[in-house]
């Protein structure tokens, strides 16, 4: 019951911070008047290093949503373990 706390608490807790991030990109991309790449989202959330003297208009929130991601996926992985040894548990 324990890990199953704890991986539904990462899971959410990733999700949550992911959302937040792509929100707050999709809102920012709206304003940005300079980017490089096929996505102004993506350059909104990740961005890319400043060529010359132009202003950089990202965020530059790659690595937390990146950690994100990974907190998703532990999450899944726990959780997805404890119903596993659920199943087994039934079955004997």
């Amino acid at each position: 019951m324990k890990r199953t706390v704890i991986g539904g608490i990462l899971m959410l807790g990733g999700l949550l911070m992911v959302c937040a991030i792509i929100i707050a990109g999709a809102i920012y991309s709206t304003q940005m008047t300079a980017w490089s790449g096929k996505s102004k989202l993506w350059f909104a959330i990740f961005g890319r290093e400043q060529y010359g003297n132009e202003t950089v208009q990202s965020m530059f929130l790659g690595f937390p949503f990146i950690v994100g991601i990974v907190f998703v996926f532990v999450g899944l992985i726990i959780l997805g373990q404890e119903l596993y040894k659920i199943h087994q548990m039934k079955q004997d």
